[in-house]
């Protein structure tokens, strides 16, 4: 049975590096997935799917449904290892409420938790605007990924919180704290 972690966090609360961290350190067991990396290697790899997912990422809009939920469940399904690591997902009460139905039905897929790590919105900004990764790095996009992430974020905590799954992380600290908490948690639930 995979052992399913989402995590979720705010653009440039180091969701992602905390996960990579994770994942280096337990490469027999523990495999990530970034959403936004996924989605990244297909835009270049030029191919028709990558120019329209780029067509909605170039302005900091989220990727149809259906090309994320493909994306993901791909990634979980051929994954080598048990435990997987994903995130930057869900970001939205659709994609949420879309992967809750795939599991349902999905036996060999237990998710364990979803965690948040929390950071203010000008750590986030700091951060994002400080590593300007691409285009999509400045600070009008950021301000519209802030609003497309905090927009439907209640809603995603309620309905994790209702199932106990959800475990929100201090982002506000050093990696290694962060790292440390995390694997942890993850560790005690599998």
């Amino acid at each position: 049975m995979k052992k399913l972690f989402l995590i979720i966090g705010a653009p440039g609360s180091g969701k992602t590096t905390d996960a990579e961290i994770i994942a280096e350190k337990n490469k027999d067991t523990i495999a990530h997935y970034s959403t936004g990396d996924l989605l990244r290697a297909e835009i270049a790899s030029g191919s028709e799917l990558g120019k329209t997912i780029e067509s909605f990422t170039s302005k900091g809009n989220l990727v149809p449904l259906e090309i994320v939920i493909d994306t993901i469940v791909s990634a979980i399904k051929n994954s080598p290892k048990n435990i997987i690591l994903i995130d930057g997902f869900p970001r939205s009460v659709e994609q949420m409420e879309a992967l809750d139905k795939i599991l349902k039905d999905e036996k060999d897929v237990e998710l364990v938790s979803v965690i948040e790590v929390e950071v203010s919105e000008n750590t986030a900004k700091d951060r994002v605007l400080g590593r300007a990764r691409g285009a999509d790095d400045n600070e009008e996009v950021f301000y519209n990924r802030m609003k497309v992430y905090t927009e439907p974020l209640k809603a995603i905590q309620d309905f994790y919180s209702k199932k106990g799954l959800l475990k929100k992380i201090d982002g506000e600290r050093s990696i290694e704290e962060i790292v440390d908490d995390m694997e942890s948690f993850i560790k005690s639930k599998v």
